[in-house]
């Protein structure tokens, strides 16, 4: 990566510097069958001192040996000792980053080509972009095809309450956000066990810092394994999940005191 000096004189001088600009954060888990055409849709994207962080979450199958077969220096594999589930993976991997910008990335998508041009141009002015997507391999429901707009950007409660009703989605994939946000993210609420993404959204519209592209950034992979839920949900289990997320607009709101400081 190139940086940028000033002297006294006010002559600009470019350094090299190895602190990686761009953090890729990836959770796998038996991501084997698709992992390796996702990475190469995102390693084209980066400089050479970016990085990507994958934690693996405890995979049975070839999903590390596929990963180091492409003998890439930018991708470091954490391996975690027993599955914690996608959320704990995300988790770590946001804490190990070490980028100005971290970007989110499930292991079975593509990456759409000038994405992270457009992410990062976008987060010169916000703290959080969140990009609409294509989908390709099967259908999607009518809710989840829901795109956002540059308009809504800035309606920052509103966009907190229908990302809690669950009819404004922000999933991870979409997502980048500047790396000064983590202080106010993780830990993430320890009694989230799905929708982190959600978790960022909330942080970041409490901040009143968020940007909405309209483009398609990524190109999602609908399969039998997503972790997206895809089927109807019983009325007890969507009330607690409810109740996670409104604790965690709660928790969002006592965080944004943080950023002010």
């Amino acid at each position: 990566m190139v940086g940028v000096c000033r002297p006294t004189n006010g002559a600009e001088t470019r350094v090299e510097s190895n602190t990686p600009r761009i953090s890729v954060c990836m959770a796998a888990y038996n991501g084997a069958s698709y992992i390796r055409e996702q990475l190469d849709s995102i390693c084209r994207q980066l400089d050479a001192h970016d990085e990507v962080v994958i934690v693996d979450d405890h995979s049975s199958d070839d999903t590390i040996a596929v990963i180091e077969s492409m003998q890439d220096p930018r991708i470091r594999v954490l391996r975690s000792a027993s599955n914690q589930g996608y959320v704990r993976a995300f988790e770590r991997a946001i804490g190990e980053a070490r980028g100005e910008m971290i970007f989110l990335s499930d292991q079975d998508d593509l990456w759409v080509d000038g994405r992270v041009q457009l992410m990062t141009n976008a987060l010169t002015d916000a703290e959080l972009v969140v990009s609409n997507f294509s989908t390709f391999g099967g259908p999607i429901t009518a809710v989840q095809s829901g795109r956002l707009s540059a308009a809504t950007s800035s309606h920052h409660l509103r966009n907190i309450l229908l990302l809690w009703i669950g009819v404004r989605l922000y999933f991870g994939c979409c997502m980048a956000f500047r790396s000064e946000m983590r202080a106010r993210l993780l830990p993430f609420p320890s009694y989230l066990n799905e929708t982190h993404d959600q978790w960022i959204g909330y942080v970041a519209n409490a901040d009143g810092s968020v940007r909405h592209l309209p483009e398609d950034t990524v190109s999602r992979r609908i399969h039998d394994n997503n972790a997206t839920v895809k089927s109807a949900r019983s009325l007890p289990v969507i009330l607690a999940a409810r109740v996670r997320t409104g604790r965690a607009i709660v928790e969002a709101w006592r965080r944004r005191s943080r950023r002010r400081r």
